[in-house]
């Protein structure tokens, strides 16, 4: 019997609690809110007037923008040399520093010059000697006491021995290597001492005042690149910094490996900054334009291929469709879409649909809450009622 009871016990209470959970009319009855009016309030919150959304935007204004060719290329030094010896000996001097400036005629390196200096001194006596026989033999000559075969002779010999100077002197003088431009001298690999032979690498000497840029471009740009054509140099080394040159020369041929046309450009380099050998971007100007309208990146909207921007009209966003061009600092062309004093939406671009009214804010305001304005906007409808009714709706709801 005991049984039988707690039995009947737990058969009552499974069934008291099945319909207290299922039945949310009957619940609703409780607090006495009828089923048809609590479906009434969502319906009544989402008619309410829409609040504008709070946006950035900026007037479209004509801009001047450049046309250009991107390449890629390498410096190189105005004049660059490595000096080497032309006979060989053992270095006796030398008359610079490791990376210093040197003028045209400094005398850097000195080979041991004693036998050619020697040499010198005979040949100089040889040809003294060959100049007084000369004079005597035309002396003579003159008053027929000698041929004038012998006087020949004698003016030969005259001759071989300039000759024999001038050739000892030369050697004489190839011992002394000299600077041949105004630069800088690179690091020499040589020591005082060192006995070097004929075309053994010394020191190299740079002319960085003004540097050299070879870069190719492809064939279908040989119309739009003549000689004088500005361009702007970038050095990844250097960022943030940007050189100007114009071209100096355009090879007449054209590579037909890669089809592509090579160039040289100049640019100055008085700070001393850039360095023979640095990879660098060029950037070649062939044109510019000065009714360009360009705006912001973030205010285009992409969509496939397509590209959108959002206009702002009588207080409404429009999704406008544009054609966009060359891109430049962040900055993208509208070619087509946009006329001069349009403004378009930069930030705060959270617009679901075309026509939405938006709510423009100032520079330097903080957006705060797009639905409530702390001003209400002049001329706006404002968005506190609704906001209100709706969260009572979800109140109620959730109790």
């Amino acid at each position: 019997m005991a049984v039988v009871a707690l039995l009947a016990v737990a058969v009552f209470a499974y069934f008291a609690v099945d319909r207290l959970s299922s039945g949310p009319n009957a619940v609703a009855g409780v607090k006495g809110t009828s089923a048809p009016d609590a479906k009434a309030a969502p319906v009544a919150g989402k008619g309410g007037p829409t609040p504008p959304v709070a946006v950035e935007v900026i007037q479209v204004k004509p801009s001047t923008v450049q046309e250009d060719l991107q390449a890629v290329g390498s410096l190189q030094s105005n004049e660059s040399v490595i000096l080497r010896p032309e006979v060989s000996g053992r270095i006796a001097a030398i008359g610079f520093k490791d990376g210093q400036v040197v003028r045209k005629g400094q005398m850097l390196i000195a080979l041991d010059n004693s036998l050619n200096a020697a040499e010198v001194a005979q040949m100089q006596a040889e040809n003294d000697l060959a100049l007084s026989n000369l004079k005597r033999s035309e002396d003579l000559a003159s008053r027929k006491f000698i041929s004038s075969s012998a006087q020949d002779t004698a003016a030969s010999n005259a001759q071989v021995a300039e000759a024999k100077l001038k050739l000892a002197q030369a050697r004489l003088s190839k011992m002394r290597i000299l600077a041949p431009f105004d630069g800088v001298v690179g690091i020499r690999g040589v020591s005082l001492g060192d006995y070097v032979k004929d075309g053994t690498d010394l020191v190299n000497v740079e002319d960085v005042r003004t540097l050299k840029v070879d870069f190719r471009l492809p064939e279908r740009n040989l119309t739009q690149i003549k000689v004088g054509q500005s361009i702007e140099v970038v050095a990844d080394a250097l960022p943030g910094e940007r050189f100007s040159g114009e071209i100096d020369a355009i090879n007449p041929r054209i590579d037909a490996n890669g089809r592509s046309l090579e160039m040289r450009a100049r640019l100055q380099n008085a700070g001393g900054k850039l360095r023979p050998g640095m990879f660098v971007r060029v950037r070649v100007i062939v044109g510019e334009r000065t009714n360009a309208l360009l705006v912001p990146e973030e205010a285009i909207v992409p969509q496939g291929a397509d590209f959108f921007v959002y206009k702002v009209v009588d207080g409404q966003a429009r999704r406008v469709p544009v054609k966009i061009g060359v891109r430049r600092d962040a900055r993208v062309e509208i070619v087509e879409g946009l006329a001069a004093g349009d403004q378009v939406v930069t930030a705060g671009m959270r617009l679901s649909r075309d026509g939405q009214p938006v709510r423009i804010l100032q520079p330097g305001t903080s957006p705060g809450s797009p639905a409530a304005p702390k001003d209400g906007g002049k001329g706006e409808p404002k968005a506190g009622p609704p906001v209100k009714a709706a969260a009572a709706h979800r109140t109620e709801i959730s109790a």
